[in-house]
C-alpha cells in the first residue's frame, strides 16, 4: 500500500523553474517505479517522466526532455521533478505516480497522488 502526496506547484513566469516533490508513505515505495503525469484543462492525461526503483533508468516525454529531471530518494520515501525553462504549455495539474512494475505512457499506474497545480504565465 502506497500513498503519494505532491507539493511544490505554483504560479511562475515563462523561463522560471520549479521543483515538485512527491512524499510517499508505505514501505513498498522504494521497490516501485515512480513517475509523473500531467493533465491540462481540456486535454487528456500526459506522461511526463518515470524513474526505476533504483534510479538507474529514467524516461521522459519528448516535450520535456532536456528541461525536466526526475529523481528519487528512497531513504526519504520521496520523488522529485525538477522543471526548468518552464513554458506556458507546461501548465497543468501534475500527478505523482507509482507502479509495482512500470510507470509508462498509455497505462494507468497502481497509485496516484492528489495532484499539484503548475501554472506558467507568458
Amino acid at each position: 500500500q502506497v500513498q503519494l502526496v505532491e507539493s511544490g506547484g505554483g504560479l511562475v513566469q515563462a523561463g522560471d523553474s520549479l521543483r515538485l516533490s512527491c512524499a510517499a508513505s508505505g514501505r513498498a515505495f522504494s521497490t516501485y517505479d515512480m513517475g509523473w503525469f500531467r493533465q491540462a484543462p481540456g486535454k487528456e492525461r500526459e506522461f511526463v517522466a518515470a524513474i526505476s526503483w533504483g534510479g538507474g533508468r529514467t524516461s521522459y516525454a519528448d516535450s520535456v526532455k532536456g528541461r525536466f529531471t526526475i529523481s528519487r530518494d528512497n531513504a526519504k520515501n520521496a520523488g522529485y521533478l525538477q522543471m526548468n525553462s518552464l513554458k506556458p504549455e507546461d501548465t497543468a495539474v501534475y500527478y505523482c505516480a507509482a507502479d509495482r512494475i512500470r510507470v509508462r505512457n498509455g497505462a494507468p499506474p497502481d497509485y496516484w497522488g492528489q495532484g499539484t497545480q503548475v501554472t506558467v504565465s507568458s
